[in-house]
């Protein structure tokens, strides 16, 4: 008889402690959010790829790592579309970060590297908009990688 009861006991103990693990995965998404990735799709002018290729190689890799240097991005990556349609991009460029930055996190940022590459924003438009001249954005996405909760 008592272990009967010490059998029933111990069930009830063990089904109480599996129906709250599941209600506790009831109240849990099976996902959460990890870093973000800003995809930029760009679309190369015919003939423009190598002149393109240099500037990517050069000022864009130093600013990139500069970003990574400050914790800012934790890496980048370009991505070719080897068979592109009419409508696609050529290119994708890649930084992918931790977390949004505040305003004020920005501003403190946008000093930092002013200071750093010793161009002013004049400048710097004027050379993005050269470079209009053979590439062109054609999409830009802020994309959240999800991980499986364990």
């Amino acid at each position: 008889m008592y272990k009967n009861l010490l059998i029933g006991a111990l069930f009830c103990v063990f089904s109480l402690m599996s129906i709250q693990v599941v209600h506790a995965d009831d109240h849990e998404p099976p996902f959460i959010g990890g870093n973000y990735w800003e995809v930029t799709g760009i679309k190369i002018a015919d003939g423009a790829g190598l002149k393109y290729a240099k500037w990517l190689a050069s000022e864009w890799r130093k600013s990139s790592d500069f970003a990574v240097e400050q914790g800012w991005i934790s890496s980048y990556s370009i991505v070719k579309n080897v068979h592109p349609r009419a409508d696609e991009p050529d290119l994708y460029i890649v930084r992918v970060f931790e977390n949004m930055a505040s305003v004020a996190e920005n501003e403190k940022r946008r000093e930092a590297y002013f200071a750093w590459v010793k161009k002013s924003m004049e400048k710097m438009h004027e050379e993005s908009g050269n470079r209009a001249e053979y590439r062109t954005i054609m999409s830009t996405y802020l994309l959240q990688e999800m991980k499986f909760r364990d």
